[in-house]
């Protein structure tokens, strides 16, 4: 950590070059004789990152911040909020504190927040933005967490945990088990040391691989923002022996919220394409509540592997509604014919054919106002909905 850059006449024109080709500022240098180019150039970087991802930290003064690959792998200021609601208590240990986003969601729900850091220059830069974001109840640990909880004889009401998916033999990794910490491995030790473990992975994670290797598994959280999904939050309570239940959320401007109970069969009819076409966001489809959906909002299933769905009157749904205005055999020719459009947003579910493919094969390029999907219904037949977004 170069405290150099937090001189004002730097931080100044780290402000006024936010906007600035990079390439430019590389050949002209850097101005200031303690500070190197490529320093400046990371800070201005991983700066303009935050503009939208952590807005408390783009507007605070004198922020330090670490190279730009620590702000693509942290949680934005969204996702962290809505994380720190659904827990809180006296005390949470953060074990991989990285950039101290979630820590900082936390302090707001916990009375003593620790933040641990392996990085002893990222837990500096983290200890100092603090500060200036005018925190009081986080400690920065400068260590690994593991360790500490493990040789420290202090209890917690949360652990915290958001593990490395990448390993420096296999490289970027999915299983919990190949993740740096190893959850699985230190799970009973840790549950000494606090009754609730929340475990932060991958939105590549896999749903029923998670489940295998953990124990106490009481809830898993699909967090998606703005139909993206970001995070999948696993809850672990000491014991717990009952169902896991899933929530799939879709944070934006109105959030949608759905849950079901992890392996439970849900009763749903099969339908042919009725008045309404219903497509679920990116939350639920991660989190694999097919049947769930049918069965709660009692719609039709198209198919089963299609996971889209039916009605003839209209409902409240967490995801894309439409009206379908035509249901068509697909078939090349008779598709031209009956479709004089020059553009059209396409969407393939339970399709033999690519999205490009179908562009290619069609002539039809992206964008308008009509919406065609091309999908398989409960008769094995290839169709297109022919469908305007509601």
């Amino acid at each position: 950590m170069n405290v150099a850059i937090l001189q004002k006449e730097v931080q100044d024109f780290i402000s006024q070059n936010l906007q600035t080709d990079i390439t430019k500022l590389v050949l002209k240098g850097s101005p200031f004789k303690t500070i190197t180019t490529p320093e400046l150039v990371e800070q201005i970087e991983a700066k303009k990152k935050c503009d939208k991802k952590l807005p408390n930290w783009y507007k605070t003064d004198n922020i330090y911040y670490p190279n730009k690959l620590n702000i693509e792998q942290t949680s934005s200021e969204a996702t962290a909020q809505f994380k720190s609601s659904l827990i809180s208590g006296n005390t949470i240990i953060d074990v991989t504190g990285g950039f101290g986003v979630d820590c900082y969601a936390f302090s707001k729900h916990f009375n003593s927040v620790k933040h641990c850091e392996l990085n002893s220059d990222l837990s500096a830069i983290v200890n100092h933005n603090f500060q200036q974001l005018e925190v009081k109840n986080i400690t920065t640990v400068d260590g690994n967490g593991i360790d500490y909880i493990l040789n420290n004889n202090i209890s917690y009401d949360w652990i915290y945990i958001d593990p490395s998916r990448r390993n420096d033999i296999k490289g970027k990794v999915f299983l919990l088990e190949d993740c740096l910490p190893n959850v699985p491995l230190h799970l009973k030790d840790l549950l000494e040391k606090s009754q609730q473990i929340l475990i932060k992975n991958s939105p590549l994670m896999d749903i029923t691989s998670c489940v295998q290797e953990l124990q106490f598994v009481k809830e898993i959280h699909i967090i998606a923002l703005h139909n993206e999904v970001k995070e999948v939050l696993v809850f672990i309570e000491k014991d717990h022996a009952n169902e896991i239940t899933i929530k799939a959320t879709n944070l934006g401007k109105e959030t949608q919220s759905f849950e079901f109970t992890y392996l439970q069969d849900y009763d749903y009819e099969l339908s042919l394409p009725l008045k309404y076409l219903y497509e679920p966001n990116s939350a639920i489809l991660k989190s694999g509540g097919f049947s769930a959906v049918a069965n709660q909002f009692r719609l039709g299933k198209l198919h089963q592997h299609s996971h889209l769905y039916t009605s003839d009157d209209l409902i409240d749904f967490p995801g894309r509604q439409f009206e379908i205005l035509e249901v068509l055999s697909y078939n090349k020719k008779e598709l031209l014919k009956r479709l004089p459009l020059k553009k059209a947003n396409i969407t393939t579910r339970n399709f033999k054919e690519s999205v490009a493919n179908i562009r290619k094969k069609t002539g039809i390029k992206d964008g308008g106002d009509i919406y065609l999907f091309f999908t398989t219904n409960k008769k094995e037949e290839q169709i297109v909905l022919l469908s305007k977004k509601i």
